[in-house]
């Protein structure tokens, strides 16, 4: 059953200087927040003791906070972990005080709060050189994601096509990672495996659009590259719509019903999909019709002498 009945007839390319200011605003706040605020690093990359306990009934956060900041522990981050009834706190380094000792402290604490048996179901320390090792790895592994897309488009289709899908990758990672550095979300080894996620996500909605359009470069006489552009996007728009949404139905259910240690992950691939939905119809096709790509960049280069292999 197809989205529409018909082709649509919509005049992206009209609207693309007012989508590029929009994107301009959007990245300039999120490189703002990012040069200021920073990303809320987790354990993962700052290092820190994490600790999950299980109560055996609901417990109530606001509690375990207050108790942890009475004890000392005042910058603890105390979370539900799956069900009500588990709670998973994080503490930045201590050097005063061994990992053993940190979470007997904490779990004492808590014990002593509730007057119950808590269950200490494991602890896990991470090393502030390991987080730095971690951040400068994943950081890498972004910008040989990017080379190589950047080396794949080129050859497969033409350098004008690889800038322009490079441009919405980087349109897509720094508007991502702009939303958890606005909001304070915690970022993490999984947010960052979700940024990855998402820019192969952008990258194969941005190639199919890629393949229509110089198909139609190939097939149309008639018509300005605005135009022919025009038509891709618009013979594209049930399949890129259709994906989008069932990626997005997928991605509200780890939301709600996922637990915490998905809800991070789910929320970096929501903000994605409508990201790279948006940058495939315009920032990369815009940045195309920039460059000046015409019909004769996509002729396809004929071979010396075969019009002469042609004849009988």
């Amino acid at each position: 059953m197809q989205l529409f009945k018909k082709v649509p007839n919509f005049d992206f390319m009209a609207r693309r200087r007012l989508a590029l200011v929009v994107s301009a605003i959007v990245i300039c706040v999120s490189l703002g927040s990012l040069l200021v605020r920073g990303l809320e690093f987790g354990i993962d990359f700052t290092g820190g003791t994490l600790i999950e306990v299980g109560y055996p009934q609901s417990a109530d956060l606001a509690q375990v906070r207050g108790t942890l900041e009475q004890s000392g522990f005042g910058e603890a981050v105390v979370q539900h972990f799956g069900t009500a009834r588990d709670v998973l706190i994080r503490l930045a380094p201590r050097a005063d005080i061994s990992k053993a000792e940190l979470s007997d402290q904490v779990v004492a604490a808590l014990r002593g709060a509730t007057q119950t048996e808590l269950e200490l179901r494991r602890v896990e320390f991470v090393g502030p050189q390991v987080g730095e090792e971690l951040t400068e790895q994943g950081g890498l592994a972004m910008l040989i994601a990017l080379g190589a897309i950047l080396i794949y488009v080129g050859l497969r289709f033409e350098y004008r096509f690889a800038l322009g899908a490079v441009a919405a990758l980087v349109h897509d990672v720094i508007i991502t990672l702009g939303f958890f550095s606005v909001f304070a979300l915690e970022f993490d080894l999984t947010i960052l495996a979700a940024v990855l996620a998402v820019i192969g996500y952008s990258l194969n909605d941005t190639i199919v659009v890629f393949d229509r359009v110089r198909e139609n470069f190939r097939k149309m006489r008639k018509g300005t590259p605005e135009n022919i552009i025009n038509s891709s996007l618009n013979q594209t728009l049930a399949r890129t719509l259709m994906t989008s949404l069932t990626t997005l139905l997928v991605l509200a259910a780890l939301f709600f019903i996922g637990g915490e240690l998905i809800h991070g992950f789910s929320t970096a691939l929501i903000v994605g999909v409508f990201i790279g939905t948006y940058s495939s119809l315009y920032i990369a096709s815009t940045t195309v019709l920039a460059l000046g790509v015409s019909k004769a960049d996509m002729m396809p280069v004929k071979k010396e002498g075969a019009e002469v292999d042609a004849q009988p």
